[in-house]
């Protein structure tokens, strides 16, 4: 059988390991979009995640102060949303992606504290490992997400046990608080997660898979986002219980379709994907609404430099760039390129400026959020580069990599091009 392992409000109760004065009371983790890497005065070294899950957004920072120092912006409002909150602050109604001002006005006597992303991965990764002294078969599915597959190791008669076990060891490990969902297939396990929380452990056997999903809403199965939801909806499917009777329309949607079906009925044989590495890595920020174009240009060769410095870490080629922005009042555009060259900082900046001109398609408007991927990950020794370029590529790579080294040492900040001063 597969375990999904859940810690329980992650963020909060990764503070409460360093603070046990938050036990128990309502406490929230909120988020700002962190510009500080816009700051042409700023050389903050920032630090690298240890951590190669495919969750990892890889460049972490510290957040510390007060209240108004971290949540009130220059002209005194009170900016950011909710990233977790506590069960004591759920009671109130406060929940993710709410505004910090509107969890306020719920629960007057919130605690808010600053994200320290550092903690949380130190905690995560410190976790993963733990994980592996007890199986090898471990995917690590987000920050605070985990699957153990135990098929071979633990009879299933003796899986309630182990699980019951493994929550109080992680507790007495690392003082998190876990909830665990069972079954044969990954995603029934992770469904039954939800119905553990906070804090407890449920078991879906296979012959109780159809009476445990048929009265769930479509929206509680992991996997369905709103275009999934709207197309079953559209089709007269509101329950999982439904999909039983649709295979012909499922198959019908080809792989994906017929991927879904047999996960909500818990027939998939997928199993954990020990170690995954990364199929994209990308960096974005959204600020206050930005006209000037060359500050634009500023902020995207900015963010250029961070995604090439993770990539120099990574020790990946990307062959896929891709770009959106978004302006104000929601509008938005986006497009990628598929090049055939090694991947070096310059070529890179110089690529995504030129996307950046073919698909500002309101360039009188105001933008607001900029976003940067890489993705489509080759292998330098067995892919054919682009001869015409490949030697020019060769030394700006062999250059990219030993103003790396110097940004690994001191600091992402200690070389800059020179549009961003």
């Amino acid at each position: 059988m597969i375990i999904h392992l859940d810690i329980d409000s992650f963020f909060v109760s990764a503070h409460r390991t360093i603070n046990k004065n938050l036990i128990g009371k309502a406490v929230a983790v909120g988020g700002r979009s962190n510009l500080s890497i816009f700051d042409n005065k700023s050389n903050i070294k920032k630090v690298i995640s240890e951590n190669n899950g495919a969750f990892v957004s890889s460049i972490l920072s510290k957040n510390s102060g007060t209240f108004e120092e971290y949540y009130k912006d220059a002209n005194g409002r009170i900016r950011g949303i909710i990233t977790t909150s506590s069960y004591e602050a759920r009671r109130y109604g406060v929940k993710t992606a709410m505004s910090v001002s509107e969890a306020l006005m719920l629960c007057p006597h919130l605690i808010m504290i600053p994200p320290d992303y550092t903690l949380y991965h130190d905690l995560s990764q410190k976790l993963n490992k733990y994980l592996y002294t007890k199986t090898p078969h471990v995917e690590q599915f987000s920050i605070d997400e985990f699957f153990i597959d135990l098929s071979g190791y633990i009879a299933d008669k003796e899986i309630l046990d182990f699980a019951k076990e493994l929550k109080e060891e992680v507790y007495n490990n690392f003082k998190l608080p876990i909830s665990i969902g069972i079954a044969n297939t990954k995603w029934i396990a992770k469904l039954a997660t939800n119905d553990a929380k906070p804090d407890g452990i449920k078991i879906i056997y296979q012959n109780e898979v159809y009476e445990y999903i048929k009265d769930k809403p479509i929206s509680a199965f992991p996997g369905i986002g709103k275009g999934y939801e709207k197309r079953l909806l559209v089709n007269g499917i509101r329950r999982l219980g439904q999909v039983r009777d649709k295979k012909e329309l499922f198959y019908s949607w080809k792989k994906p379709g017929i991927q879904l079906y047999n996960r909500i009925l818990g027939l998939d044989k997928e199993r954990t994907l020990t170690r995954n590495s990364k199929k994209s890595i990308g960096i974005g920020r959204t600020f206050d609404p930005v006209q000037d174009r060359n500050e634009i240009k500023r902020r995207i060769v900015i963010l250029c430099r961070y995604l090439s410095f993770l990539v120099f870490k990574e020790k990946v080629t990307p062959q896929t760039f891709f770009l959106k922005i978004r302006y104000d009042y929601k509008s938005k555009s986006k497009d990628y390129i598929n090049t055939n060259r090694l991947f070096n900082e310059k070529y890179f900046k110089d690529a995504i400026l030129l996307l950046f001109k073919k698909i500002d398609i309101h360039p009188t408007h105001y933008i607001i959020q900029l976003n940067l991927t890489v993705s489509n990950f080759v292998e330098n020794n067995n892919h054919s580069f682009n001869i015409f370029e490949y030697e020019n590529d060769k030394k700006n790579l062999e250059l990219a990599s030993k103003i790396n080294d110097l940004r690994d040492k001191y600091g992402i900040n200690i070389i800059k091009n020179a549009i961003e001063l």
